[in-house]
């Protein structure tokens, strides 16, 4: 990829003012979220099934949606203001222009998840024992040392960006700001709302694990056999989904006028 066509593609995301605010909003939206979940729960004795990591970054889930929101308009706005033109008259190749897209909005997104989950972590390791989750009851404060705990912080890093990825995939294809932001939004909540009204264990075994959802299987740290697809073999299902979409984008963008 030449460096002349990331480098506009930065220009052009940094110089929008919603850009930095938008970053700003996934770490201070997911630190909040988790906060507030750590916050809610408590552990009065010995027995208590709660994946402490997992419950940290319960923000994730928040904060995703303006990761997605962020790599939409780093598309469409350009075709709502015709500017897309200009674009791809100053470079044809049209499929270095959604590379240097993704790339760049990959990039903003791992930068601000990773702001975001480790003040997710560290809202986790303040609140939690004071809720009673103490090495009396059988938990360790959250750390990165522990390898179990790194494994879903990195991993909710990279969630982040294969989001971004998928959005910027979506929104080539779609291309109108709104009814791309519908898309997103819809794959990433509206699926598990379904997947709970599927009776069929069949069917609804099938949704949680092929389905983009599956990547949040990788901040699970305890009770991994009862996992309908493991950790990183959950992240590989949304990393296929995010290649799949930029693909089909990247096909259309090619084929359609702009």
């Amino acid at each position: 990829m030449r460096s002349h066509v990331l480098s506009a593609e930065w220009t052009k995301l940094r110089t929008v003012s919603g850009t930095a605010w938008l970053m700003a909003a996934v770490a201070v939206l997911t630190v909040a979220v988790s906060a507030a979940a750590d916050a809610a729960t408590k552990c009065p004795g010995m027995a208590c099934p709660v994946d402490t990591t997992k419950l940290s970054l319960t923000g994730i889930q928040a904060g995703e949606a303006l990761i997605g929101v962020l790599a939409v308009l780093s598309v469409c706005s350009e075709y709502s203001n015709g500017m897309i033109r200009t674009t791809l008259a100053a470079m044809p190749r049209r499929h270095t222009v959604l590379t240097a897209k993704a790339a760049v909005v990959c990039c903003l997104a791992l930068l601000a998840g990773t702001v975001a989950v480790l003040g997710s972590l560290l809202a986790g390791r303040l609140i939690l024992p004071g809720n009673g989750f103490t090495s009396a009851h059988g938990f360790a404060l959250l750390s990165l040392g522990n390898g179990s705990t790194a494994r879903a912080a990195v991993g909710s890093v990279l969630y982040l960006g294969l989001i971004a990825l998928l959005s910027v995939g979506i929104a080539a294809m779609v291309r109108d700001s709104a009814i791309t932001i519908g898309v997103v939004l819809g794959t990433l909540y509206l699926l598990p709302v379904l997947a709970a009204f599927v009776a069929n264990p069949v069917w609804h075994r099938r949704i949680e694990r092929y389905t983009p959802m599956a990547g949040l299987n990788i901040q699970a740290t305890t009770g991994l056999r009862s996992l309908v697809i493991g950790p990183w073999a959950g992240l590989s299902v949304l990393a296929a989904w995010a290649a799949a979409v930029l693909v089909a984008g990247g096909l259309l963008l090619q084929w359609r006028d702009a």
